[in-house]
């Protein structure tokens, strides 16, 4: 009789766990089905320009060419974009293999590392506490919920969901090593750290995070007074709070490193904001609000936007003093309350302690909180709601039925919100103006939506978003520069002029401004000024020697020959091999009279470039035109200028000029007179006044059938 009883507690055990396999499954697909309902109009979304995908993506060349050995060394080498995280570029780096610049493959992606993620989550929450259900609709909110759609639907974020990945491997690797700790089991888990900061560095909160599991629900910590009635606090090996913080050594070691290497890569890269321009005591203040704020934006997720920007006049001494007291009253509560209930007091510190890099003290860019930085904290506080109404409902009649009809209910009304909040990721026009509504005076998003609007062709609306953004923020360079670009697109000199004087005087040390000066004064034909503001670039910054080819035509348009090909052979001694470059030198020679060493620049030019229309032109007319028969040689000046025309469907003034030169060189005077005739015309309809005068001349030398010798 005992062993028919024991057979059948042996059926009836493995029938259990048979079952709960088969709950686990079906929790599984549903969480990665609600995520692909929630997230499916991401389809419909392209990159974010002017947003940091260009930056991440579309105009990063390490990333979007082929993926080379030099290029995964920049990926771990390089501090670009403020940070350092060679996983994400090795990331990006793949999807521009498989998918190209197609932006529905980098979306499916972090779509797909999303619903990773849930499974994840719900796989280490139901291994740790053995809760199922409240650790299903942990992972469900947290797959579901809007605040997490800046993390997914932005590529630029793909950051933060994959640290979010490794985030919790590691933990589901931890968990194993509390099974049985092992030498290699914590190896495997120093190891998914190592990878998991090489994501995004906000991971260095998560030695701390691991910390807060022995306490709960691992119970790994001595003389706490665990509560048995929990099966996962039971049979655990007890630790002394000094051993457990022994134990994550290596980790927290790992993380001073990555404190380090990213504090420098966002100084370099400008991202830190001196406390001159953010004193310590708003950014202490702003943390208690966004404490609180990100609670809000949970609880009722309602206008949320891509940025929420920064305002000092903002921050008044009663919401200080009531975000104060409201964060310190919670935090006393859950940590008195979490001697009993230390789910409360995991949670809340979780929380708490997950928010720290981003929280502001520190404060990197313009904004006084952002959404994404809710993707792992977010977990604390679900844990709290979850397990707390699960307690508060366990002496209730209709528990069961409470509880799924308001999940259901809860889930079904996330799913709606995130598809809406998905949609306004369409693009960056959509993204930019919904966030402006919901915003003020948002200097950032002001400048996105006005580049956004010009690259679509409207540029006069764009003229105002950017100049809004200037008058909102002044010392604003990056709107300020933008302005001036803008005022020199619409033929408006005069005032990009004035914009970049005024940035000069904003900012004397800033090398670009001063380029783009010289750029506008070479355009207003104010050579001599123009070069010296070139000059001052480089010295500035050598890199803007690059450029200085712009600064070799203000010497060619000065007349200062030498001048000229001191600055075009400084460029191409420095080893850049340009088309463009050896073109310009030719001419400066050609003016010169020094013909051998202008053949020769502007057949290396075409070398380098077939269709380089300057060196085609010029080589042709020097070839047809010149005294010296050395140097003369009308067959290939022929060919040349066909080509030439051919670059501009034979409707350019200058190459038709030329082409006629040619012709009457090979004695063809009525292919001359024709082809002179076309030049003519092209360059009256230019409103070219003077070109047109000099081929009226030619063209009654040709008309006149008598060989013609130089312009």
């Amino acid at each position: 009789m005992a062993k028919t009883n024991l057979t059948e507690y042996g059926l009836s055990v493995a029938s259990a766990e048979r079952r709960q396999k088969r709950i686990g499954l079906l929790i599984y697909i549903g969480l990665a089905a609600c995520a692909f309902a929630a997230y499916e109009p991401v389809r419909n979304n392209g990159f974010v320009e002017y947003y940091d995908d260009n930056t991440y993506v579309t105009k990063n060349s390490h990333v979007n060419s082929v993926m080379t050995f030099d290029s995964v060394v920049w990926a771990f080498t390089e501090l670009h974009a403020g940070n350092w995280h060679p996983l994400t570029w090795l990331s990006h780096m793949l999807d521009c293999e498989v998918y190209g610049l197609n932006p529905l493959g980098h979306h499916i992606t972090s779509l797909l590392i999303h619903i990773a993620n849930c499974m994840l989550l719900f796989f280490v929450l139901r291994k740790a506490t053995g809760a199922v259900w409240q650790s299903a609709f942990v992972a469900a909110v947290f797959a579901l919920h809007p605040l997490q759609v800046d993390s997914v639907a932005w590529v630029a974020e793909r950051k933060t969901v994959l640290s979010g990945l490794l985030w919790l491997v590691t933990i589901a690797a931890y968990l194993r090593y509390v099974e049985q700790s092992t030498a290699g089991r914590y190896l495997l888990v120093v190891l998914a750290y190592a990878l998991c900061i090489m994501a995004k560095p906000v991971a260095v909160t998560l030695p701390l995070a691991l910390l807060l599991l022995d306490y709960w629900p691992l119970g790994r910590v001595k003389n706490t007074g665990l509560s048995k009635s929990n099966p996962k606090e039971t049979g655990q090996q007890k630790l002394s709070a000094g051993r457990l913080v022994i134990e994550k050594i290596p980790l927290l070691v790992l993380s001073a490193i990555l404190c380090v290497i990213t504090f420098v890569a966002q100084q370099r890269g400008g991202a830190v904001i001196a406390l001159e321009e953010i004193p310590l005591n708003y950014r202490i203040a702003n943390s208690f609000i966004s404490y609180i704020k990100y609670i809000e934006k949970m609880v009722w997720p309602n206008g949320l936007a891509a940025l929420y920007p920064f305002h000092i006049e903002d921050i008044s001494p009663a919401i200080v003093v009531s975000c104060v007291a409201i964060f310190l009253l919670v935090s006393a509560l859950c940590i008195y309350t979490g001697r009993r209930k230390k789910y409360l007091a995991v949670g809340w510190l979780w929380y708490v302690g997950t928010l720290v890099p981003v929280i502001g003290l520190v404060q990197v860019g313009g904004q006084s909180m952002a959404n994404r930085y809710m993707y792992i904290p977010m977990i604390g506080l679900l844990i709290i709601i979850v397990w707390g109404i699960s307690d508060l409902a366990a002496a209730w009649r209709h528990r069961g039925k409470f509880l799924v009809l308001s999940a259901a209910v809860v889930l079904v009304a996330l799913v709606v919100i995130t598809r809406v909040q998905v949609s306004r990721w369409r693009d960056g026009i959509t993204l930019f103006g919904y966030t402006l509504k919901v915003t003020k005076n948002n200097s950032v998003i002001e400048l996105c939506y006005g580049c956004a609007l010009a690259q679509a062709g409207q540029t006069d609306e764009g003229l105002l978003h950017v100049s809004e953004a200037v008058r909102i923020s002044p010392n604003f360079s990056e709107a300020r520069t933008k302005l001036g670009i803008l005022y020199l697109r619409q033929g408006k000199l005069n005032e990009a002029v004035e914009c970049f004087n005024e940035l000069l005087r904003r900012r004397k040390d800033s090398a670009e401004t001063d380029y783009n000066l010289a750029f506008v004064l070479t355009m207003q034909q104010k050579y001599d000024e123009a070069i010296k503001y070139y000059i001052e670039a480089m010295r500035k910054d050598p890199a803007y020697a690059e450029y200085c080819n712009r600064m070799g035509a203000s010497f060619l348009a000065t007349g200062k020959w030498q001048e000229a090909i001191a600055c075009f052979k400084g460029i191409l001694g420095s080893g850049r091999s340009r088309a463009d470059v050896y073109a310009s030198l030719g001419i400066a020679y050609s003016q010169e009279g020094r013909y051998g060493p202008a053949i020769d620049s502007w057949t290396k030019a075409i070398q380098l470039e077939p269709d380089s229309s300057v060196a085609l032109n010029n080589l042709a007319w020097v070839l047809a035109t010149a005294d010296d028969p050395n140097v003369r040689d009308v067959t290939r000046a022929l060919a040349l200028a066909q080509r030439s025309c051919e670059l501009t469907f034979y409707n350019g003034a200058e190459a038709l000029d030329t082409l006629a030169a040619a012709y009457a060189a090979a004695g063809k005077f009525p292919d001359a007179v024709a082809t002179a005739e076309k030049a003519l015309n092209a360059a009256k309809t230019a409103g070219r006044e003077d070109l047109a005068r000099e081929i009226q001349n030619r063209l009654e030398f040709y008309r006149a059938a008598r060989p013609y010798r130089g312009k």
